[in-house]
């Protein structure tokens, strides 16, 4: 087949690795890419959120199968577009990526299927909004509805830090139309772990597990980022758990999306919280996570793109996923200042060093190429991932990449997986 990812980040850099040695695979095509990608495939510089511009390229490229990495696009209906033109495409239709693209779709489907997740309550008026806080104890979670890069959600630890994120949301229109809504839940305790399922519309088997570092600096200290670093599998979520997730959580909602007319093909993400009482769904993702992909899909055996393949053309029943007996870790270097402002265009170097290093891959995400030279072009820049037999070994080899990295205008975590490792 002819294959076209759709992206640019570390996560579509991971897919495109893993498929680039399938049988299956003809010729690799990427949109836009990275610097990374670029290695591994044809780039193609074109906007995924222009759907018709995906479909020219679909046409000039004789491309056989699209994989769409990022929300945006899965919301925007590329996929519906690509299926009209007769082109399989990996990933949900946009009314079924409503469950990332909607919390308030996402919270109403877990109250019709009985899904563990706490408690909630729908607003579009602010004022009813504050009330509603107002009559409720802290900590208390303040979430847009819509998709916000990542940036709609506050944990408020008084009340009034959650009536001035209702304010920003909604009367200052920090996350545009996509804070014109909100819901409002209750703080879940416990510990957080991001499960993956494989679904093709009424088939679903578990994929992998592994936990994300959100905040920025060591020690879960600083801002809260797009992910820093993860690790699989998460040795929190046991054999049983997985088991528990998936009778209680993936399969009812598989089962409910198909009853309400949006059958889900493609991955769903789920972000959850592990609480003395069992697990609870925190929120539905529709696309593989970024930088979880990194750090599981070094361990997959299984031809991902034949899985991918026979997922999305509801034949889910004829996969069967075998995994390494090891485990990896992934380290995000990002540009300094992230999340916040940053430089751009500054220069890496030592990348051309550690591609003979054992145990270790790089993966690009905010890079371009220029002249030879590669340059960092966004917050979070690359993904070294390790792997080894324990995730100690993952980790030793992951910050062996790293210090051979030349990118004085970057930073990482040096803690990456201590919460297992300890």
């Amino acid at each position: 087949m002819n294959v076209l990812v759709i992206g640019s980040g570390g996560r579509e850099h991971a897919i495109c690795w893993t498929i680039s040695n399938s049988p299956r695979l003809t010729k690799l095509y990427a949109a836009p890419g990275n610097a990374g990608i670029a290695e591994l495939a044809m780039c193609l510089p074109i906007n995924v959120e222009d759907n018709a511009a995906i479909l020219r390229a679909v046409y000039d490229h004789s491309i056989d199968f699209v994989i769409v990495g990022p929300e945006v696009p899965l919301v925007n209906g590329l996929v519906d577009a690509l299926i009209k033109n007769g082109i399989p495409a990996f990933g949900p239709t946009a009314a079924a990526a409503q469950i990332e693209g909607s919390k308030g779709f996402m919270k109403d489907l877990c109250a019709r299927a009985n899904i563990p997740t706490a408690r909630y309550a729908r607003f579009t008026d602010a004022a009813k909004a504050k009330a509603y806080v107002q009559e409720h104890v802290a900590p208390i979670v303040i979430k847009a509805d819509g998709l916000a890069a990542g940036k709609g959600v506050t944990v408020a630890m008084t009340k009034d830090e959650a009536l001035a994120a209702i304010d920003a949301a909604m009367v200052d229109k920090a996350f545009g139309s996509a804070g014109s809504s909100l819901v409002i839940e209750e703080f879940m305790e416990g510990e957080e772990a991001s499960f993956f399922a494989l679904v093709d519309g009424t088939r679903t088997i578990a994929f992998a597990h592994a936990q994300d570092h959100k905040r920025a600096f060591d020690g879960d200290e600083g801002p809260n980022t797009g992910g820093m670093g993860a690790y699989s599998p998460a040795p929190i979520v046991t054999a049983a758990m997985q088991n528990e997730i998936m009778e209680k959580i993936i399969l009812p909602t598989v089962k409910q999306m198909a009853a309400d007319g949006t059958p889900f093909r493609g991955v769903l993400f789920a972000g959850l919280m592990l609480t003395a009482t069992g697990p609870r769904l925190i929120e539905y993702n529709a696309r593989f996570g970024d930088p979880e992909t990194q750090a599981m899909l070094p361990r997959l055996k299984s031809d991902l793109l034949d899985v991918l393949y026979k997922t999305a053309t509801a034949r889910l029943n004829e996969v069967t996923l075998e995994w390494h007996d090891s485990a990896a870790l992934c380290v995000v270097m990002a540009a300094k200042g992230y999340p916040g402002s940053y430089q751009k265009n500054t220069v890496i170097k030592g990348l051309d060093k550690v591609s003979d290093l054992p145990g270790s891959v790089v993966f690009h995400a905010g890079t371009l190429a220029n002249n030879g030279v590669i340059l960092a072009n966004g917050g979070r820049v690359l993904g070294v991932t390790g792997f080894g037999i324990t995730l100690k070994e993952a980790q030793d080899y992951a910050y062996q990449t790293v210090d051979c990295i030349d990118w004085p205008e970057g930073f990482c975590r040096r803690d990456i997986g201590w919460r297992a490792i300890k």
